[in-house]
């Protein structure tokens, strides 16, 4: 493995890739250089030698790692955490309420996952170690860390990609990490002059807009000036993040409700998704081969995956 690199992003947080699914720039850890060593994500296992590489070329020792911060329990997120400890085994992982027990029994978490990711996903998310329960710290609604003599940060549950999830507010950035409730940023179109170009995630199995839409609002509502995504890299200028959002969302859920009515399958919805996203970004001058349309159309498939489940339980 090649040296790993962090992405210095100033106030003291540095972005360490996971090269998640074997790509780089997909999904991160920030660590936070405070008195008590911090990190936000772990991603999945096979992202934790990357870390580990990252703490090295940073100067970290891994037992001096404190709060292992996951949003939400996706395995893109946090299925790495138990694997991680064992390197650095004087830190705690701290959850969504909601989300610890899975932490502590991952089996259905491996359940669900190799569900969407069949024979992948051994390559993908192996292995999946759970988290001792005297190691898990549960932070509910507006409840806070103290990580450093200036800094608190403070948690706020933000459903709507999963109900497990909370954002975390870090005063000394003024930013927040979302994990994936203000959805996915394609920082590989800045090139293309889309600096701010996102779209909502809408994986499975807990997917609501209502609560994903009013998620936002709150997030909004706090006057952050960045946003820290899952997928990847901190955007500077939250109001184009919400705009993009209010945007696609309802399109993702209209075009879910249309192929229900037709009785078309998930195949089908992620063909009509990509061909609306890619046209727009198209029109937007970015190139038909640019490598942003292969994540965009994996992204889709799950995204199709959760809305259909989602207009099949309003109708049910």
């Amino acid at each position: 493995m090649s040296q790993n690199n962090p992405i210095d992003l100033g106030h003291r947080i540095h972005l360490i890739d996971g090269y998640d699914l074997g790509v780089p720039g997909r999904t991160g850890a920030y660590c936070i250089l405070e008195d008590q060593l911090t990190i936000v994500e772990t991603s999945a296992s096979p992202s934790v030698p990357y870390i580990l590489e990252g703490f090295r070329a940073l100067g970290l020792n891994p037992l001096d790692l404190k709060y292992i911060i996951v949003t939400h329990i996706h395995l893109d997120h946090a299925g790495g955490a138990g694997l991680l400890l064992q390197s650095c085994p004087n830190a705690k992982v701290v959850v969504h309420p909601k989300g610890a027990r899975h932490l502590a029994k991952p089996e259905r978490l491996i359940q669900g996952a190799r569900a969407v990711y069949g024979e992948d996903f051994d390559r993908l998310f192996d292995p999946i170690l759970p988290v001792p329960e005297d190691k898990l710290i549960i932070k509910a609604d507006g409840e806070t860390l103290e990580i450093g003599p200036n800094c608190t940060l403070q948690f706020l549950d933000t459903p709507g990609h999963a109900n497990h999830h909370f954002s975390i507010y870090d005063p000394v950035s003024k930013g927040i990490f979302t994990g994936d409730t203000v959805g996915v940023y394609y920082h590989q179109l800045a090139d293309n002059g889309l600096s701010s170009f996102t779209l909502p995630s809408t994986s499975p199995n807990q997917f609501n807009p209502e609560a994903m839409l009013a998620s936002m609002k709150r997030i909004q509502e706090t006057g952050v000036e960045r946003i820290y995504f899952g997928h990847f890299g901190v955007h500077q200028d939250p109001s184009e993040v919400y705009q993009h959002i209010e945007e696609w969302l309802p399109v993702f859920v209209e075009a879910g409700r249309q192929v229900v009515a037709e009785n078309k399958d998930v195949k089908e919805l992620s063909s009509r998704l990509y061909d609306k996203v890619s046209s727009y970004l198209i029109g937007e001058k970015v190139p038909a081969d640019h490598p942003v349309f292969a994540l965009i159309k994996m992204d889709l498939d799950v995204c199709s995956m959760g809305l259909i489940e989602y207009v099949n339980k309003m109708n049910a």
